[in-house]
């Protein structure tokens, strides 16, 4: 069975990205409070947002029309307060997900740069 819809891919998205998160801060504390911190922090919106922005430059032309077409997906009500960053939040776990169906050694890749230029806690 193949997999085309973008809230699809976004809901595997937020799960891979939440691991990668998570795995990455068990190596760097124990302390409860600081894992917490540490992961909330990098699995929010905002920071998805953020790493949509960094990845831009370095997404293929369909890959760019996932993330156009995640922006465009209706949002829940609960999350109208911030569209434009729930929407660019939406397009990361998109290409999260894609890339985790589609194409591990690309999310990979994407990972391994994100890890090198955004966490050096």
């Amino acid at each position: 069975m193949e997999i085309t819809n973008l809230r699809s891919y976004a809901h595997i998205g937020d799960a891979v990205w939440e691991l990668f998160v998570r795995e990455y801060t068990v190596y760097k504390t124990q302390n409860l409070r600081t894992l917490h911190k540490i992961t909330t922090d990098r699995v929010k919106s905002s920071y998805q947002a953020e790493m949509l922005d960094y990845l831009e430059d370095k997404l293929t032309e369909e890959e760019h029309d996932i993330a156009r077409r995640a922006r465009n997906c209706p949002i829940p009500v609960g999350r109208r307060n911030n569209q434009a960053e729930y929407r660019q939040a939406t397009a990361f776990e998109a290409l999260i997900g894609y890339w985790y169906l589609k194409d591990k050694d690309r999310l990979n890749n994407i990972l391994e740069d994100i890890k090198q230029k955004f966490f050096k806690d």
